[in-house]
């Protein structure tokens, strides 16, 4: 289904701002899920346009945002500080349409920064999911962003691509999970970090639909509502 434009007005430590945002408002839905890009994309790339379709196909409201630094133009995140006042105003915006449960879902960099959002108190989601959580730096697993993570007292899914070297080793990331109050673990056989597996060539969009039937049971699971 198609999705309109929306404006979400946020409340930055540097001053008052607004970001764009894509709104596919589903008659009747199941529930809503709020879904964040990763660090190196915005709100449109193929995967999460897949993910969000399917997902909207599948009876759930779905609206994708940018955060500050992708609607200044730049590539790189701005402070952790305006990624969590973001999502407190993506919650905001939603709370303005009557929607007052959802769950928070992101790929890598703003699904880590909805778990921040959460764990300092700006986000209260209904449960959060990590499209691929990036516990560390490739090679770097002495530097893990987890300490937040057994501060969330609501149910988190991480979908992890079993390839993936942002969770590698993976006893570290159970180990991380196991601190978590109430977490589980979808593993993705054979994928990477952008959930490709190796000599399965798909288009990102399609990656991303595939992906919507595990989000989907989790979201309507944590929201109470009955399977499709």
């Amino acid at each position: 289904m198609s999705a309109r434009d929306v404006r979400i007005p946020v409340a930055l430590p540097t001053g008052e701002a607004e970001v764009s945002g894509l709104w596919a408002e589903v008659a009747d839905a199941r529930a809503t899920v709020a879904l964040a890009h990763g660090a190196g994309a915005g709100m449109d790339h193929p995967f999460l346009e897949g993910l969000a379709s399917a997902l909207a196909g599948d009876g759930f409201s779905v609206l994708r945002f940018v955060f500050p630094y992708v609607e200044a133009g730049r590539r790189m995140p701005g402070p952790a500080a305006h990624a969590v006042a973001t999502w407190a105003g993506v919650q905001a915006w939603l709370g303005e349409q009557g929607i007052g449960s959802f769950v928070a879902a992101g790929k890598s960099y703003g699904g880590r920064m909805a778990s921040v959002a959460a764990a300092e108190g700006a986000l209260s989601p209904r449960a959060l999911v990590y499209l691929g959580y990036p516990l560390h730096p490739p090679g770097r697993p002495d530097k893990p962003r987890a300490d937040h993570l057994p501060a969330i007292t609501v149910p988190q899914l991480f979908v992890e691509g079993e390839n993936d070297p942002f969770i590698a080793p993976r006893e570290q990331f159970d180990a991380v999970v196991a601190t978590c109050l109430d977490a589980r673990v979808q593993w993705v056989e054979g994928a990477n970090h952008s959930f490709e597996v190796k000599g399965a060539r798909r288009p990102a969009e399609e990656i991303g639909a595939g992906l919507a039937g595990v989000v989907g049971e989790f979201v309507a699971g944590v929201a109470g509502v009955a399977g499709s």
